[in-house]
């Protein structure tokens, strides 16, 4: 049997690179111009290696009960883990999956294929030009994970970009967004000051590292009209292999009092990363 091979491919922005797992049998690392994007186990496609993608497949284990298909829209693709991840988990569930890299999406397509009604429908489009032409109340889950290099776009941080989010998601829908930032945190409460112009319950979960300032890293946002099963998000989150906490209610309003939404004509993106921060070590 021959040895997986790295795979290196110009794409449409920039240099992906497939690199093997020589620990697991048909495990792949995607990285984009050095940056890791994703990482893809074939023949367990359970498996979340990131801790903030385990993180946000927690919350997708709570947006309905165990095994119930869903309608779900991810804004960003990489190697389409998390859309393996609800294939794997929720059978029969119906998901679109916006990235704009079209080359990207092939080369995952031609290495790293999904299974046979995988019920997975690719678009290569810009996230928010896409989300705007979506169907009103045609979401149960709205995943975005969208990076342009190694920051979020400014056009996906504002209450216009949110409001197209909340339109497109049902009543009972979950939107998830994962972040970065670091202390004072000034892109990361302006998005939850932005999302509590739309949605009633939110949810934050990170290190407590990342949270007490001591770090630049991921946070992932969750929000919906409903309240979110925190108990069980925290259980979830608490028993990784690096817990993270959940965040909500008046401490999560505490932690954004002050901080303005963002407007379009006022959007940056977030902030660039410190040397190394995400780098493969």
């Amino acid at each position: 049997m021959n040895e997986p091979v790295p795979v290196t491919r110009e794409v449409d922005h920039g240099t992906a690179k497939l690199m093997p797992d020589v620990d697991r049998e048909r495990a792949w690392l995607l990285t984009v111009d050095g940056a890791p994007q994703s990482y893809v186990d074939l023949d367990e496609p359970a498996h979340l290696e990131f801790e903030y993608v385990r993180r946000l497949g927690h919350v997708l284990d709570t947006v309905a009960p165990p095994g119930r298909p869903v309608d779900a829209l991810h804004l960003g693709g990489g190697a389409l883990t998390l859309p393996r991840y609800l294939a794997a988990t929720r059978p029969g569930s119906r998901q679109d999956v916006v990235e704009r890299d079209g080359g990207l999406l092939d080369l995952v397509a031609e290495h790293l294929p999904l299974p046979a009604g995988a019920g997975v429908t690719s678009h290569t489009a810009d996230a928010r030009a896409w989300l705007e032409t979506a169907p009103d109340d045609s979401a149960d889950v709205l995943v975005a994970d969208v990076f342009g290099g190694s920051r979020v776009p400014a056009h996906l941080t504002s209450v216009a970009y949110v409001r197209e989010a909340a339109r497109v998601l049902r009543p009972g829908g979950v939107y998830l967004a994962n972040l970065a930032d670091a202390a004072p945190f000034a892109f990361l409460r302006s998005q939850l000051a932005t999302l509590m112009t739309q949605f009633e319950e939110l949810a934050l979960i990170a290190e407590p590292g990342v949270l007490r300032g001591r770090r630049f890293g991921n946070a992932v946002l969750a929000a919906a009209h409903r309240p979110l099963d925190i108990a069980a998000l925290s259980r979830a989150t608490a028993a990784d292999a690096f817990p993270a906490r959940v965040e909500h209610g008046a401490a999560l309003r505490d932690f954004a009092r002050g901080a303005r939404p963002v407007r379009d004509e006022d959007a940056v993106p977030s902030p660039e990363p410190p040397e190394g921060a995400f780098g493969i070590g």
